[in-house]
């Protein structure tokens, strides 16, 4: 499911390529900032290393879900995101991420993967 969220931001991000402004940098790639995976997942499409950049994108969000996944398995896992299901459209997934990461750009210079979850435990938050 998270699977076809992360492909949903990607490809959608590419569509709306351009909110990064900038072709993406070698520090972007170092993903030290939530600023640097924006870089990279809204690449656009005429960059040079546009295919790297999507993959960098793509791989760092399903890795970080994934490793949440596997850390979270069990009776006393601790939920922080529950997606519904069925899952938002690629456009709708994007369009949420993207106006999430403008309306919040005070997390810019944070670590990605907290960015990350906080966009989703913020949208998809588990029922207590």
């Amino acid at each position: 499911m998270f699977k076809n969220l992360v492909r949903s931001l990607v490809v959608a991000s590419f569509l709306v390529a351009g909110l990064a402004g900038a072709a993406v940098t070698d520090e972007d790639f170092v993903l030290s900032t939530t600023r640097n995976l924006l870089n990279l997942c809204t690449v656009s499409a005429d960059d040079p290393r546009a295919k790297e950049a999507i993959q960098m994108c793509e791989g760092y969000m399903l890795g970080a879900y994934h490793f949440y996944l596997a850390t979270n398995a069990g009776k006393d896992s601790m939920n922080l995101v529950c997606l519904p299901n069925p899952a938002p459209t690629r456009n709708e997934a994007a369009a949420m991420f993207v106006a999430w990461a403008r309306a919040n750009s005070q997390h810019m210079n944070e670590a990605p993967v907290d960015s990350e979850f906080r966009f989703l435990s913020e949208k998809w938050p588990c029922k207590k």
